[in-house]
């Protein structure tokens, strides 16, 4: 008689994983092109004073992706990488506007007002 399978039951481990995973977010794409991208907030996040809470203790920023790196070789290591060369990509896109979600979910500026009839159009006719 052969040997019982041992029951492969992971759920919660990966339920677990799944949790972390969503609590630490990165900064999204609109965020660093409108903010982290203009030119006197880019040059404070390059050349930021010592934090030691950080990794690299602060000194090594890819304003980019928004990320720490160790040293200054792991910092040039990633501008070479084919993940630092996709988000600057997806970064030279327009980003999404309020108006432009509104928009596609049917909620547009058109949608919301009645259409305007010239007033060479209106008959107006009083009744004695």
């Amino acid at each position: 008689m052969g040997r019982l399978r041992r029951s492969r039951v992971h759920n919660a481990r990966r339920d677990v994983h799944r949790a972390s995973r969503t609590r630490a977010r990165a900064r999204d794409l609109d965020q660093i092109k409108i903010i982290d991208l203009d030119p006197k907030r880019r040059a404070e996040l390059e050349a930021q004073p010592l934090d030691f809470e950080r990794p690299g203790l602060g000194q090594h920023y890819c304003v980019e992706c928004a990320k720490y790196y160790e040293t200054d070789a792991a910092l040039n290591s990633h501008w070479r990488s084919k993940v630092h060369k996709r988000r600057c990509k997806q970064l030279k896109d327009e980003p999404y506007t309020i108006d432009e979600s509104e928009r596609a979910a049917g909620l547009g500026r058109e949608a919301r007002r009645p259409p305007r009839v010239p007033m060479q159009d209106v008959v107006v006719t009083v009744e004695t």
